[in-house]
């Protein structure tokens, strides 16, 4: 990253609490050791205790706390094809009689790269095995493109794995993605490829993947909602608006919104638009530190043609329109009336940031101007023991954010942060990848909780497996 890494003083101003007290007074530090990188992790809260360190070198998680492995890349799946790799955003959702559905994104991306870890294995034998009308798009040579999703049906009860298929074939580099309140997954493509480079169609879109569907998803894009490096999306269940993050690693990305014409039907049109700080300020605080954490502004909405994006250039002309920049826009999750997503580097420091967003009482009605909504910079760590480069998230049923670690060359952990804006380290990713001189350096994804609150499920990217996480989720300290 950008950026030094500098130690964080933690006798330096506790202005920023939201309690008035000291953010730090009940920390605890864990430096590094044993193949884990420096300067260990820390806690604004207790939370659940320190980390156990587990035997399997798998994941590591506080004392009562357990995971199993429920799927892993390379495991044949019921439909005779194979569970692909890099698995990143992942929804949980019921199913009945105990049962949750886990649809899960694999950001793989067009050939030459990732042909070893692909639904068709190595050699892409098993492509047969995908009618054509399935299947959205080919590379160059005739062969389906392996990104998409996959889903798996997990009995909570039992915690057996009873099934696991292909759930949408033919994209690329599927990212994450958003619940809606129907139940179905939307997944996003994190990339504008266009065709005749390395693919048959143009990509950059957001797919719908029902969640109790048992074959493939009709691959169709819903292109209203914007062709750009789509991460993830949440939608309010209130109003139907869906919120949609952008990915771009120079750190010039927007923050948009859908305002669909049929909330069951997305594919039948809406209007897109970015949102834009009307207050001032740069909310990225690279250059110059314009908000400080717990900070509120207030917002507009601009309007975006040309969604079709056929230059690639939609950013820059809803840049130019008064949208605001934001640095790396990642993790969407919609709350309890609010919607808190992820800046992957922002900061002044570059550790990143989680926003939340408080809709207007009118959101993409009349009267919204005269009763805007409200955007606040909820965390911004100074301190990478704390937290580094936030970037899925989920929010607990008892209303804490879990967020993932996408660092780079570093150990990632998955952190918790509370309703007051505190942090606190819930697991860390102990595999040692080959070539790796420290463990726990592939990413943390795809967050989320079953609907009764009793497991987590996470990914860890590479080489790719789903857990399943119990534990005493009741006994947290403040």
């Amino acid at each position: 990253m950008i950026g030094s890494r500098r130690q964080f003083l933690r006798t330096a101003a506790a202005t920023a609490a939201f309690s008035g007290l000291s953010r730090f007074a009940n920390a605890q530090i864990t430096t590094g050791a044993d193949g884990y990188s420096n300067p260990g992790y820390a806690s604004e809260v207790a939370g659940y205790g320190p980390l156990r360190r587990d035997p399997a070198e798998i994941f590591d998680l506080p004392e009562g706390f357990s995971y199993q492995v429920i799927s892993k890349a390379g495991d044949r799946m019921d439909d005779g094809l194979i569970a692909p790799g890099k698995m990143d955003g992942m929804g949980c959702f019921p199913v009945g009689r105990n049962r949750v559905a886990l649809v899960r994104n694999h950001e793989i991306s067009p050939p030459p790269r990732d042909l070893q870890i692909t639904a068709f294995g190595a050699d892409r034998l098993l492509a047969p095995k995908i009618a054509a009308d399935r299947l959205y798009d080919t590379d160059l040579a005739g062969l389906p493109l392996g990104g998409g999703t996959s889903t798996l049906v997990y009995d909570l009860k039992t915690r057996e794995l009873k099934a696991q298929h292909l759930s949408l074939a033919g994209t690329a580099v599927n990212c994450a993605g958003g619940l809606t309140p129907w139940n179905s997954w939307l997944t996003c493509e994190e990339t504008t490829a266009k065709a005749g480079q390395a693919t048959g169609k143009d990509h950059g879109w957001v797919f719908e993947v029902p969640s109790r569907l048992r074959g493939l998803a009709d691959p169709a894009p819903i292109t209203a909602m914007g062709r750009f490096k789509h991460e993830a999306c949440a939608v309010d269940p209130r109003t139907g608006v869906i919120y949609m993050t952008e990915d771009e690693i120079d750190g010039k990305g927007l923050f948009y919104r859908y305002l669909p014409n049929n909330r069951r039907r997305l594919h039948e049109g809406g209007r897109l638009q970015a949102l834009a700080v009307i207050d001032g300020g740069d909310p990225r605080n690279w250059e110059t530190v314009s908000w400080k954490q717990g900070d509120w502004k207030s917002v507009r909405w601009v309007d975006l043609d040309g969604v079709d994006n056929p230059n690639n250039d939609l950013r820059q002309r809803g840049k130019a329109a008064g949208a605001s920049w934001f640095a790396r826009g990642e993790g969407v999750f919609f709350g309890k009336d609010e919607v808190y997503f992820t800046c992957t580097s922002g900061g002044p420091k570059y550790h990143g940031q989680v926003m939340r967003y408080v809709p207007s009482e009118h959101e993409g009605q009349v009267g919204e101007a005269d009763q805007p909504g409200r955007l606040q910079l909820f965390v911004e760590p100074s301190d990478i023991r704390y937290m580094e480069m936030a970037d899925n998230i989920a929010i607990a049923p008892w209303g804490h954010i879990v967020a993932c670690e996408d660092k780079i060359g570093g150990t990632n952990y998955l952190r918790g942060i509370t309703p007051q804006g505190q942090t606190y380290t819930l697991g860390r990713n102990a595999q040692m990848l080959e070539g790796a001189k420290t463990r726990g350096t592939s990413e943390l994804a795809g967050a989320c909780f079953s609907p009764d609150g009793s497991t987590l499920f996470v990914n860890i990217y590479s080489p790719g497996c789903t857990l399943a996480i119990t534990g005493p989720w009741t006994s947290f300290k403040a």
